[in-house]
């Protein structure tokens, strides 16, 4: 099971250099974590607290990195505010320039996207004028297929200056679409060093518990698959299942059926580890069908209304450092923090991560993303074998993983048909359109994003 950050006690503020080198404070020896993407700062200031909460972190070298100075800044502040209320004393500079962040870290936290809002309302407004649903967009369907391209060429040039400045960090990577990405990182540069992270698996079985009164720190749970489609393989407590509780709590709450993993659940055998706006755009079966929409409550188009959300909390925070207001310090249980303190400290913990399967999982393809434990300590991250999934599962994987093979193919390769191919190979949007609007859709989609789609990969096709 995964261990929680442990929170200590208050010590003297932190201290920072906001220059783009090192600097003077940086003492020999120091780890240094190199946030990539600082400029997410919600989600920086959540890992930042984590971070602090171990004492035996709290004197690390963060170094900052974002292409925006506004953001750079504003995340600066908050490392500041949060070294102070942890009680640590990191040194923290911040980086306009990557390779200056990079150099000699033995961490490196990647959370850059690619493109910013606009690019994800193009990925929405596009499709949508096509009869193309989705809900989030991230991770698979044409939405996951373009914010992948867009995310390569930037991952090609981090991977290079992580071989030159910093070859033996670990590179812990959160940018969606999270498998794409980790497979790209292995077929495409040289890092071996690679663990994707994401918190579905962790919320699920936290939320199950919760739902059935019971608490999480008695739960054990066994889950594996591909991110954001992984299964609840075992959920016990004192040995015992706790699927026969939750089919109880089904049956006596009609509500329930109205979610989309619920109903995947009752047909599947196993629950799925992401929410259901994510899971409904997985398979071909929700999403194309308005009885479905209505049923299932689906929420068309709702990461629009995210990204407005994470804006104006960034605004929120940017305002209040401006004004020296306090800012919530809250842990995140995120799995970074956590590895981190493993390898420095040495001290044992499971998390879970999406790593190159290799004989992980029997039944998914060797070069397929998996996620599965592992097991972190002084040595690394350590993914854990599970054996084969249940068939069911493993072919819903399989046609995830098959989208996902032909993207990374059509950068690796430079082959722009890959794009349309694997488009035509995702479930749901295979589902809803006919293949040539498909490939309307994909020209229409490439020419929205050329200036970020490495240059083989911007030719029109037509049908």
């Amino acid at each position: 099971m995964t261990s929680p950050a442990p929170t200590g006690p208050t010590a003297p503020t932190g201290r920072t250099d906001p220059s783009t080198s090192p600097g003077p404070g940086t003492a020999p020896g120091t780890v240094k974590i190199a946030f990539i993407g600082a400029g997410s700062v919600v989600f920086t200031q959540g890992l930042l607290a984590d971070l602090f909460a171990f004492p035996e972190l709290r004197r690390v070298h963060v170094a900052l990195h974002d292409i925006d100075p506004e953001r750079l800044a504003t995340a600066e502040g908050a490392a500041r505010h949060i070294a102070a209320t942890r009680g640590a004393e990191p040194v923290v500079t911040a980086h306009l320039d990557r390779r200056a962040a990079l150099e000699g870290a033995d961490f490196v936290i990647n959370t850059v996207q690619v493109g910013m809002n606009e690019a994800t309302r193009l990925d929405f407004r596009i499709p949508a004028r096509y009869g193309l649903r989705q809900t989030i967009g991230d991770t698979l369907g044409v939405g996951g297929i373009f914010r992948a391209l867009r995310t390569f060429p930037l991952l090609r040039a981090l991977a290079d200056d992580i071989a030159e400045l910093c070859p033996d960090a670990w590179l812990l990577n959160y940018t969606n679409p999270m498998a794409m990405n980790v497979m790209y990182l292995a077929q495409a540069t040289p890092l071996r060093r690679v663990v994707g992270l994401c918190h579905s698996v962790y919320w699920t079985v936290h939320d199950l518990a919760e739902l059935l009164g019971v608490p999480y720190e008695e739960v054990s749970y066994l889950a594996a698959g591909v991110n954001h489609q992984a299964w609840v393989l075992r959920f016990e407590r004192n040995g015992q299942s706790l699927y026969p509780l939750l089919d109880d709590m089904i049956a006596k709450d009609p509500q329930l059926l109205r979610r989309v993993r619920v109903d995947m659940y009752r047909r599947l055998g196993h629950y799925p580890t992401e929410t259901s706006e994510h899971s409904s755009e997985y398979v071909p079966w929700y999403l194309h069908h308005d009885s479905e929409v209505e049923r299932l409550r689906l929420p068309i188009g709702t990461y629009l209304d995210i990204i407005k959300e994470n804006t104006a909390e960034y605004e929120r925070t940017r305002d209040a450092l401006a004004a020296g207001a306090p800012l919530p310090v809250e842990g995140t249980m995120e799995y970074a923090p956590q590895i981190i303190h493993s390898i420095v400290s040495g001290t044992p913990r499971t998390v879970y991560g999406n790593v190159p399967n290799h004989g992980l999982i029997d039944n998914l393809p060797a070069e397929a993303v998996v996620e599965v434990p592992c097991l972190v300590d002084s040595l690394g991250v350590q993914p854990t074998r599970v054996g084969a999934l249940p068939p069911q599962c493993a072919a819903l994987n399989r046609a995830y993983v098959s989208a996902n093979e032909l993207v990374v193919r059509a950068a690796v390769d430079g082959e722009p048909r890959h794009i349309r191919h694997a488009a035509m190979a995702d479930p749901a949007t295979a589902a809803a359109l006919p293949v040539e609007r498909i490939w309307d859709l994909c020209d229409d989609l490439v020419r929205a994003h050329a200036d970020l789609l490495q240059p083989e990969l911007r030719e029109v096709l037509g049908h």
